[in-house]
């Protein structure tokens, strides 16, 4: 390793990789010239070799003193100087945001000795004492491991002897023997006291966010928000700059824009005399900005002009975090900020009118997730309500479920299949495990930048923040409002989009997203506010940019008429998979009894008859859905237990009737037959074209109800686009026997309807010889479809319904799966099996198409892979065909970007 530490002034935005999101942007901003305290970055390199190694780079600590003298030669001061000493803060910055999951620790480089220069230096013997005693706190909970409850009650006792409840009212004696009090604490709790030596502090702080990488809290974050475990995190090394110096001196965040709706304008909070980690805690309630103008309005002026040019040169909205001493404003942190699923669709088409972006780079900021959020259902503005309380809007969507006030409660009640609402006075990263379980939460403190707001925003959790009527206790587990008094368990109905919160359970409607996908942009338009029509609009035209882009068809998956009525409004361009199985229940079931349990070929070939007409009707109706659409069909795939009544139920049945002298032959028949087609693991047993090949006239029944509801839509002038689609093959030769069987049906039906019928048949990819033998199955497939859930199945070996309830849960804790294979597509594995299929099938049919229409055609991810992989469809859930839209043009422009990356590598090279 040769270079590990880079001074702010060292580098850029685009060095994320290696000096964090923070450490990046803190140079990005020396880079410009801002207001920036001078400091240094230690690299992800250096972490990574930590973590790996458990010690540090031999090298770092000879690189960490150049940077500091460099440092200290700056500023004109000295690190834990007995004179005007220089203070540092040690904070994390990974390459991803992970707002509150690692450490911070302010303040390093005071002690016994440093203490009184700082005195002397500032003038506030107050702010002294009350810095050391934060840098002791936070070193003894970060570095130390100690719990905090150790110091919250020194805390309390030295309020109590004062008489007074609030910190502000202890004065600097007070603080000075609180100070006392905490190194006792720690020399107590650890049996070794507060480390003096300033480079001790600073060397000690370091490893301490170097392993906050591996907290049970970041891994969590990562898992869910799919950060590589691998990143490392690295180190940030800031002059101090003090917000707790008076009433001239102040911290605050702030966005360019609102976080929450996207609306243009200036949105943040402020506290006076503060410290930063007071304003993201949420344990104080804030200022706005306005309020801030009033109080300092050169340092807001100035403000201003800083977050238009951060805005304008990152070309996004941007978080920012500032502090102001003793009024001079200085920056100490800039990010691409997080956002809502509406605000990132106003922004994006914001900065496209302003100019500042393309439609192009407006498609890459928006993804199929936050569409998904948008389609979710909203409270009914016209059902009757009884309000709670209100706050502020942090996060929007509408949350139902019972209150808990805390993470395990939440965690526990989730478990057991109930909707939950986390109401807290403030939420902290020990809090994230039941912000995750949680459908909402609700804060009485903080405001849009505080860890609860931030956290719901980056997650789509819906969120109230700042509710200051509130009174919580979390002790006895209620919240009280005026006179109305809130228990655990209690329902309570959260307006994330206006901070209302009601008591009870609110009906909800149907989003007004899914008017416009539906029913089109006019008729959404009638009657929203302009908030919502704005909204309404930006999705309007990134879809129609997404469909412009994107080579990727989407179809749908639908089972009937309505169904595919449906997808087509919402934009399917065709049926990807019609399950015909659903045709065999209800009234017809008894007909699939009487196939099986048929004792001749005739009995049998009746029975397959009079199902003939119901299945051709059903067809017709689905074809007159998507006419001129190709609308693929699947053969008959479950195996026919499971349209015959429960084996074990059958058998009490007929064994108590057998006591009682009662049985009846039609009971006994039908447990013949269903311990006859009884199997140990039907999903790999008789189903499928198995089923088809075994039981005559099983799949020509319904290949014949195809071809006259296709002959019947073209002899009144339609265009029908039917598919055959053949499941569960797993050898060419089976394909090719069910292929010139359905070859003869539709040229028979052709001849006698007096129509030409081109139908395609093709088949599901569902096995690994399927998918292995692809070059051979192409010989006789038209089109190919992968059937990515028996795929995954039967890739890794898993029985989807019994695995995810028995292990799946510790296999995600113990990062075995980053997520459920069954949500999005495992590329390594079953993805290797699909590009080889594609890829061999295609070297023998070179125009082969190829779709895939399990649950992963409509995860965002797994379309990325399947553009790459070069499929012709994807075909997912009528509700998902937006998603699938919006990404499929969005896996375009991230292959061109790839691609262009790769030539500027070759050029390099």
């Amino acid at each position: 390793m040769d270079k590990l530490v880079y001074e702010f002034s060292e580098g850029n935005k685009d060095q994320k990789d290696l000096l964090g999101g923070k450490g990046a942007n803190l140079a990005e901003m020396t880079r410009l010239g801002l207001p920036v305290p001078p400091g240094f970055t230690i690299t992800t390199e250096a972490c990574r070799h930590y973590l790996h190694h458990g010690r540090l780079p031999d090298n770092l600590r000879v690189q960490v003193t150049m940077a500091l003298r460099h440092l200290e030669d700056a500023v004109g001061r000295r690190l834990g100087d007995s004179v005007d000493p220089l203070l540092v803060s040690v904070r994390s910055g990974a390459k991803y945001s992970m707002p509150g999951m690692m450490e911070t620790v302010l303040n390093v480089g005071l002690n016994d000795f440093s203490v009184q220069g700082l005195i002397d230096a500032s003038g506030d013997e107050r702010f002294v004492w009350d810095s050391y005693r934060r840098l002791i706190q936070m070193f003894g909970k970060t570095v130390l491991g100690m719990d905090g409850e150790h110091f919250s009650r020194a805390l309390d006792s030295r309020k109590q002897a004062k008489g007074v409840e609030n910190d502000l009212d202890l004065d600097a004696d007070d603080l000075r023997q609180l100070v006392e009090d905490f190194k006792a604490v720690v020399e107590e709790t650890t049996g070794r006291s507060f480390p003096q030596d300033p480079r001790e502090q600073l060397d000690l702080a370091t490893r301490a966010v170097f392993e906050s990488w591996n907290t049970d809290r970041a891994r969590l974050y990562r898992r869910r928000e799919r950060i590589p475990e691998d990143a490392g995190t690295a180190v940030n090394v800031c002059t101090m700059v003090f917000g707790n110096l008076g009433e001239t001196s102040g911290t605050g965040v702030c966005f360019t824009r609102d976080p929450a709706t996207g609306k243009p304008g200036v949105y943040g909070d402020y506290l006076v005399n503060a410290q930063g980690e007071d304003v993201v805690s949420g344990i104080r309630n804030t200022l706005s900005l306005d309020d801030f103008a009033e109080v300092d309005p050169a340092s807001y002026s100035e403000l201003r002009k800083i977050m238009r040019r951060l805005e304008t040169h990152f070309r996004d909205l941007c978080d920012i975090e500032f502090t102001v001493e003793r009024g001079k404003l200085w920056m100490l942190q800039t990010r691409v900020g997080k956002r809502t699923a509406a605000a990132a669709f106003r922004i994006a088409t914001q900065l496209v009118d302003e100019q500042l972006i393309t439609m192009d780079e407006a498609l890459e900021r928006v993804g199929g997730a936050q569409l998904a959020q948008l389609m979710f259902p909203q409270f009914d503005a016209e059902a009757e309500r009884t309000p709670f309380t209100r706050g502020m809007a942090a996060s929007p969507g509408a949350a139902v479920g019972k209150v808990v006030f805390d993470s395990a409660a939440a965690t526990a009640m989730v478990a057991k299949g109930e909707a939950v609402v986390l109401l807290r006075k403030e939420t902290t990263p020990e809090d994230l495990e039941g912000m995750i379980a949680a459908t909402g939460i609700l804060t009485c403190r903080g405001g849009k930048t505080s860890h609860a707001a931030v956290v719901a925003r980056g997650m789509g959790k819906t969120a109230v923040c700042g509710a200051e009527s509130l009174d919580v206790d979390e002790e006895e587990k209620v919240a009280r409002c005026g006179d109305v008094t809130v228990a655990e368990g209690d329902v309570l109905s959260i307006d994330g989009s206006t901070g209302e919160v009601f008591l009870g359970q609110l009906p909800v409607v149907a989003s007004p997203v899914v008017k416009y996908l539906e029913e089109g942009l006019e008729p959404a338009l009638e009657g929203v506010e302009e908030e919502t029509a704005e909204l309404i609009r930006a999705v309007d035209r990134l879809l129609a940019h997404a469909d412009s882009v994107r080579t990727m068809e989407v179809r749908a998956n639908a089972d009937n008429g309505p169904d595919a009525d449906r997808a087509r409004r919402m934009g399917a361009q065709g049926v990807g998979l019609c399950r015909t199985e659903h045709m065999f229940l209800g009234d017809r079931r008894v007909l699939i009894e009487r196939v099986i349990l048929a004792d001749t070929s005739a009995e049998r070939d009746a029975a397959l008859a009079e199902l003939l007409p119901p299945q051709r009707e059903d067809f017709v109706e689905l074809l007159e859905a998507m006419d001129g659409l190709p609308t693929t069909i699947r053969l008959l795939d479950p195996p026919l237990h499971e349209f015959l009544p429960d084996r074990a139920d059958l058998m009490v049945k007929v064994a108590r009737a057998e006591e009682n002298g009662t049985v009846e032959e039609a009971d006994e028949r039908l447990l013949t037959a269903v311990n006859r087609l009884h199997e140990s693991n039907p999903m790999l047993g008789l189903r499928g074209v198995r089923l088809g090949l075994v039981v005559p006239g099983l799949f020509a029944g319904q290949i014949r109800a195809i071809a006259e509801a296709a002959a019947r839509r073209i002899k009144a002038g339609h265009d029908p686009r039917p598919e055959i689609m053949v499941p569960l093959v797993g050898s060419l030769m089976e394909l090719h026997l069910v292929r010139e069987e359905a070859t003869a049906i539709l040229a028979d039906v052709a001849e006698a309807e007096g129509v030409v019928l081109d139908i395609p048949v093709g088949t599901m990819i569902e096995l690994p010889r399927a998918a292995l033998t692809a070059f051979r199955i192409a010989e006789e497939a038209d089109f190919v479809s992968f059937g990515t859930n028996d795929l995954t199945q039967t890739t890794w070996g898993f029985s989807r319904d019994d695995v995810e309830a028995a292990f799946f849960a510790a296999y995600l804790e113990k990062g075995v799966f980053t997520v459920s294979p069954f949500e999005s597509l495992d590329v390594d594995g079953v993805g290797r099996l699909v590009d080889l299929a594609v890829r061999e099938g295609r070297s023998t049919r070179p125009n082969l198409k190829a779709g895939v229409c399990g649950e992963h055609g409509g995860d965002p991810e797994s379309i990325h892979f399947f553009y790459r992989a070069g499929l012709d469809y994807v075909s997912c859930s009528p509700f998902r065909v937006p998603v699938a839209r919006l990404e499929a043009g969005r896996a375009v422009l991230g292959k061109r970007e790839e691609d262009t990356s790769d030539d500027a590598e070759i050029q390099r090279a």
